[in-house]
């Protein structure tokens, strides 16, 4: 065996992710990933041993506390191998190069995430939460073929990185036919065989909300008055915000549910979650005007505002799923589960009507005499049971979710990830601006202004381009191909809310950086990781939808926004020669192309500029922000402007609106109801 080095101590102390300095206290010779690390291991000829995980993960917590706190496990991870640990919420891209090698060995993945690679970075082997046991097993047997067969290493790790690069070959494609609407009638038959009609979402567990597809299937919904599709989408969202995933006491939303029914979540709470159901709640309220859906939306933001959302106007990253229970070990969901007794004695004369409500009774079971609070019923039809009034009932029902709230801060609370991303910020930026268009809630706009001084002051450097993270006043790791598709999208919606141009040339500026340091010509599309950085084994190009949207297809629609906002049409070209080289993909699994698919509606249904002029543009933007429509990008300006779309629009003491649709506009109109009935018209 190797000799072990002494020099190697835990080096994560002097990070700043809260997942790595979770573990700078293991005897394990943890190294952060960095050139220096990467450049040792070279030149030791030293297998790598990366490991990956986040903050907020249950089974990270777990693998730590069997394998990485154990001394026998530690010394022989030190002799052996150089250990590097990863967050995979700050190195995106480490993530996605190792997962995929880990999906090709095992066919799944997850985190943790445990890969052995050869010194120069190439995986061999790898797989996610290991009990200790097999952990040992499998490193002692690498390290004896390291030293004893090491050309056999050579030759597997070989054939795994071209199967890896071949995955991320995407060819262009050159077609004469054009985008036809046609191509979504087998699409959505295939997709509706797919879901769960007692429970809605997807017939599966365990469970994830998967906002994206649902803003598509609603957009498509209500676009081809598919009743049978809205249904499936109301009966979803209606079903995730009664179950345990969505928290009625303190609101925001857990990562998924665990069964079918969405009762049981994993209890952490992440912004990008919730960044994205505030935008769906929203846009499903000004479809269905259901106050229940307004009252999610405060409720999350509520949360958002008190638990992520630190003093600079940054967005927090995370809350973990463990917490310290009544005998100080930490438990999964012990902030968050009640037991019987416990209610009644809290909520007193509410008890039963509360109970009632959230099925303390077999069905709102967990495990161990505790429940979570799962709804069945509206409470309407609770009120009626009851013979009250539903305006009672949801009295009631607030005495006995503040009696709640007092109680469970009691507890120890869940630990936090502080760290900011600047993806994941612009997306909850987002979903601010979604819940001031649809309810005019002014503190809406100003906490998404707020986040994007931050960005602007923090994460923008003096060459115009982003960085990644941020924490306890340091901002660091060059931007993502994600950062600039999130930031560049909040932009573009922090103008349609306030008109004001400073927003849009924001987002021009980025993406002229994203197509100067990520753009890849062959494929038309662009890779995850900026050409200023160290390259990885492969260079992804990632365009599968997932629990948040890929950042070719946020990309793709931001150059469609843009090209109509400015008439750039070199945009739009660029957006639809993305489309074109996905389309191909959609057929076998479109629940992984639901943003691509909201493109290609763009582009086959009619889709509008509307421009605003007069005294009066910022009411009219008001009243066209507060319907759902989802097929216009809106400008406005009291004054003569630049922006095309604007452009000699202005008439003096006249409000009009023009609509215009690829640049050429009809006659203006002085009424707002005529406007929306033209648009109407699909």
């Amino acid at each position: 065996m190797a000799a072990n080095h002494p020099e190697h101590t835990n080096d994560l102390i002097n990070e700043s992710s809260p997942y790595l300095l979770q573990h700078a206290h293991n005897p394990v010779n943890w190294k952060p990933w960095n050139n220096e690390v990467l450049d040792l291991a070279k030149k030791e000829n030293k297998l790598l041993l990366i490991s990956v995980g986040y903050s907020a993960c249950h089974w990270c917590h777990v693998m730590e506390n069997e394998s990485f706190e154990d001394d026998a496990v530690a010394e022989l991870m030190n002799t052996n191998y150089i250990n590097i640990k990863v967050d995979r919420e700050e190195r995106p891209d480490i993530d996605h190069v190792y997962m995929n090698a880990v999906q090709v060995m095992t066919g799944m993945g997850g985190w943790p995430m445990n890969v052995v690679a050869l010194p120069d970075g190439r995986p061999v082997w790898g797989g996610t939460y290991f009990r200790k046991e097999q952990w040992m097993d499998a490193l002692k047997q690498i390290s004896h073929l390291h030293e004893t067969q090491p050309e056999k290493l050579t030759e597997y790790a070989a054939k795994l990185e071209k199967g890896l690069k071949q995955i991320q070959i995407i060819e262009p494609v050159e077609s004469s036919e054009g985008l036809k609407r046609e191509f979504f009638g087998p699409i959505i038959d295939k997709w509706k065989a797919s879901f769960d009609h007692k429970n809605g979402g997807y017939n599966r567990s365990p469970k994830f909300m998967m906002p994206n597809n649902f803003e598509f299937l609603l957009r498509f919904a209500f676009q081809n008055s598919d009743e049978e599709l809205m249904d499936h989408c109301i009966l979803t969202l209606d079903k995730m915000s009664w179950g345990g995933v969505y928290d009625p006491i303190e609101g925001g939303f857990s990562r998924y549910s665990v069964d079918e029914r969405w009762h049981v979540p994993h209890f952490e709470k992440m912004l990008y979650d919730n960044a994205q159901l505030v935008q769906l709640y929203s846009k499903a309220y000004k479809i269905t005007k259901n106050e229940w859906y307004r009252e999610v939306v405060e409720k999350t933001l509520e949360f958002v505002s008190l638990e992520m959302t630190d003093s600079s106007g940054a967005f927090y990253s995370a809350l973990d799923a463990d917490s310290e229970n009544q005998k100080g070990i930490k438990e999964e969901g012990a902030y968050y589960v009640w037991k019987e007794e416990e209610l009644k004695e809290i909520l007193g004369e509410e008890f039963k009507l509360f109970s009632e409500l959230y099925n303390i009774n077999n069905y709102g079971k967990w495990e161990e005499g505790k429940y979570v609070l799962i709804r069945t019923d509206t409470t309407q039809r609770i009120a009626e049971k009851f013979e009250i009034s539903e305006k009672e009932l949801k009295k009631i029902l607030a005495t006995a979710h503040a009696k709640l709230k007092k109680e469970r801060r009691k507890r120890p609370k869940p630990g936090l990830d502080d760290k900011s991303l600047t993806s994941w910020n612009a997306m909850m930026i987002s979903g601010y601006l979604e819940a001031y268009k649809a309810f005019e809630k002014e503190e809406y706009l100003n906490q998404a202004r707020n986040n994007a001084d931050f960005i602007i002051k923090n994460q923008i450097q003096d060459d115009g381009r982003l960085l990644h993270t941020y924490k306890n006043g340091k901002s660091s790791i060059n931007a993502y191909l994600e950062d600039y598709a999130f930031c560049i999208d909040a932009f573009l919606n922090l103008y349609e809310a306030t008109f004001e141009t400073g927003y849009l040339n924001y987002a021009e500026n980025l993406t002229e950086i994203a197509d100067k340091d990520f753009h890849d010509l062959k494929s038309n599309l662009y890779f995850f990781t900026s050409a200023k950085d160290r390259p990885l084994v492969t260079n992804t190009i990632e365009v599968s939808d997932n629990v948040i949207p890929a950042s070719n297809s946020v990309m793709a629609k931001n150059l469609f926004r843009l090209g109509k906002l400015t008439g750039e049409m070199v945009n739009i070209r660029q957006s639809e020669k993305m489309l074109q080289n996905i389309v191909d993909k959609i057929q076998d699994y479109p629940q992984s192309y639901s943003n691509w698919l909201d493109l290609l509606m763009n582009f086959t249904y009619p889709y509008y500029e509307i421009a605003l002029t007069g005294n009066n543009f910022q009411s009219f933007g008001t009243f066209f922000r507060k319907k759902y429509l989802p097929n216009i990008v809106l400008a406005g300006s009291d004054s003569q402007s630049k922006l095309p779309v604007l452009k000699d629009r202005l008439v003096e003491n006249k409000d009009l609106i023009y609509i215009c649709e690829g640049g050429s506009c009809q006659l203006p109109l002085e009424s707002k109801t005529d406007a929306i009935q033209l648009i109407s018209q699909v």
